[in-house]
């Protein structure tokens, strides 16, 4: 029988989650199938709800359900508790949902590989308080990093930094990321695609920007970043990291990111 797996997500279209899975899928020749699920914001438990009937095995999370999620889950993991944020999703024995979070890991590995190492101390600008956020505060402050949080909503900003202990003068409104800029040793962007990023960059001194997102929707800002002399980075390194975690959970077996990440360059070029 065939074992289904998939993603929810607003918008869904864009992701190449089910490209990456089912690619994998066939290298290891398993009896299982992974699609993407269209979820407006606001239905992610009658979502869960009816797929549930439907005999799904588990699910990866993305923008906006990582935290709408966890009333449905009966179990989580210490860092889904900490983060209050999920992206992988696995149906138990007893039909409930455990909760796990591979965008912190899978960050991490991707950004300090883009940065050549650790990032003590460093003055690292956060775009974004949603549940993809939550991860990468977690890893930037855990590792040292000096931050600040922009938000559309300054207060979601400032209730990010009061979950991780940090001075609440550290969160700020979009409207004063211009300011920002001239102090981060470096950018991480956030915010969902079509929110964008800065509308203005100011001299970059190769400075790294690094965006979640990946694909046609992140191309205006990475050429911004690019031409005033910042050095950008896409997110395709940690969508490919944490879908090998969440593979992992489910299949117990570790599959091939190289191979994985020159399916989705590939499919990003042909696009």
């Amino acid at each position: 029988m065939t074992r289904r797996f998939g993603v929810i997500g607003h918008p869904i279209a864009h992701s190449l989650s089910p490209m990456i899975h089912q690619g994998w899928m066939r290298d290891l020749a398993l009896e299982a199938d992974y699609q993407g699920y269209q979820v407006d914001p606001g239905q992610a438990l009658p979502a869960l709800d009816a797929l549930e009937q439907e005999g799904i095995k588990g699910l990866n999370v993305t923008l906006p359900h990582k935290q709408a999620v966890l009333p449905a889950c009966t179990e989580m993991s210490k860092l889904v508790a900490m983060l209050g944020a999920a992206n992988t999703l696995t149906r138990k024995p007893d039909g409930t949902w455990r909760a796990d979070n591979t965008d912190r890991d899978g960050f991490l590995l991707d950004f300090q590989n883009f940065v050549g190492g650790d990032f003590q101390g460093a003055r690292i600008l956060v775009l974004g308080a949603g549940g993809a956020a939550r991860a990468v505060v977690h890893s930037l402050h855990e590792g040292g990093a000096d931050l600040v949080i922009a938000n559309r909503t300054p207060s979601r900003a400032a209730d990010l930094c009061q979950h991780f202990a940090l001075p609440e003068k550290r969160a700020i409104g979009l409207d004063q990321v211009e300011d920002a800029l001239g102090f981060a040793d470096g950018v991480v962007n956030c915010l969902a695609v079509g929110q964008g990023g800065p509308a203005y960059f100011p001299d970059g001194q190769r400075r790294p920007f690094y965006d979640l997102s990946y694909g046609p929707g992140t191309t205006a800002v990475l050429a911004a970043a690019e031409a005033a002399g910042w050095i950008p980075s896409d997110g395709l390194g940690m969508l490919v990291n944490q879908a090998a975690l969440s593979f992992e959970i489910w299949h117990g077996v570790s599959p091939n990111k190289e191979i994985a990440m020159g399916r989705c360059r590939r499919a990003l070029e042909g696009a």
